[in-house]
């Protein structure tokens, strides 16, 4: 079994507990995730199974989206409404401020991750630190937030929605705008909309997937590269490519032009990978055999 699954993640799990589901209804080991969503968030969890694992990286390269709960006036130490609280101020801020405060964040912007959080220092998770009381300087990482919309203000919550780049965590972002208003603000809820071109409209909710259903909601690997020029190609230069070997041969490189990104497929309508042309000739970018 190989292919992607568009899947509803409720709150109340941890990603890596859908995984394990999948894993146990699919009866495939070779099973990931592309982003995780914390435990009380809910929405978009793309998995991938079998061979699909090898496109984990480009499905997470996508932009998200992400509707959004803010409470103003309350700073935990993990961002969120389920942490330790350790401030609380009144809310003094207009409705304007607070627009062009949130508005602000719009465009390409460096962004401190939380302490609670999957990264990696010398090999440590940060939560991991976290829960052992330690704090470390975290280094500003480039970020960007395509756009903002503003959906409700009922102060002190305010739900917006947001478009963004890999690496962006809405904790750091809700905290970061509480800040900015010089008040605090924390995460109330999340729920991711869209990872890419996998939408919260189409995704099945993990607990209504069996081992008699599992099939129809899986997508081919290629799916994610519905965007690419599709070629066929001769199963002679299939075998050099899986080699490593950049083809030169005219016979092949007049079919493909500099500067497109291809999803080649063999004689028998096989997805092979992905490919493209530079000066060298053909080169196989990505296998997925």
């Amino acid at each position: 079994m190989n292919g992607i699954l568009n899947v509803f993640k409720p709150t109340g799990i941890t990603s890596f507990d859908v995984v394990r589901l999948i894993r146990k209804i699919s009866n495939v080991k070779k099973v990931g995730h592309a982003g995780t969503l914390d435990p009380e968030a809910s929405g978009v969890l793309p998995v991938c199974i079998g061979k699909a694992t090898k496109a984990i990286d480009y499905i997470m390269g996508d932009f998200k989206i992400y509707e959004t709960e803010l409470k103003l006036g309350v700073i935990t130490d993990t961002y969120d409404r389920e942490g330790k609280i350790l401030k609380e101020s009144e809310v003094n801020s207009s409705i304007d401020e607070i627009t062009a405060a949130i508005n602000s964040f719009i465009g390409e912007i460096k962004q401190v991750p939380p302490m609670y959080s999957a990264l990696k220092v010398n090999g440590k998770k940060l939560y991991e630190l976290a829960r052992a009381g330690i704090e470390i300087e975290r280094q500003p990482r480039p970020i960007t937030i395509y756009d903002i919309n503003i959906t409700d203000i009922k102060l002190p919550y305010i739900n917006f929605r947001v478009k963004c780049s890999k690496g962006t965590y809405i904790r750091s972002l809700c905290y970061d705008i509480g800040e900015k208003l010089q008040c605090g603000g924390m995460m109330w809820n999340l729920q991711r909309t869209a990872t890419g071109q996998f939408h919260i409209e189409n995704a099945i909710n993990v607990n209504e997937l069996n081992e008699e259903n599992i099939n129809q909601y899986i997508m081919p690997i290629e799916t994610i590269f519905s965007a690419n020029a599709k070629i066929t190609i001769d199963d002679r230069f299939v075998k050099f490519l899986l080699n490593g070997v950049i083809v030169k041969d005219k016979a092949l490189t007049c079919e493909f032009e500099s500067g497109i990104m291809y999803s080649i497929y063999n004689n028998n309508n096989d997805f092979i990978g992905i490919a493209d042309k530079s000066d060298d000739g053909v080169r196989l970018i990505k296998s997925f055999i």
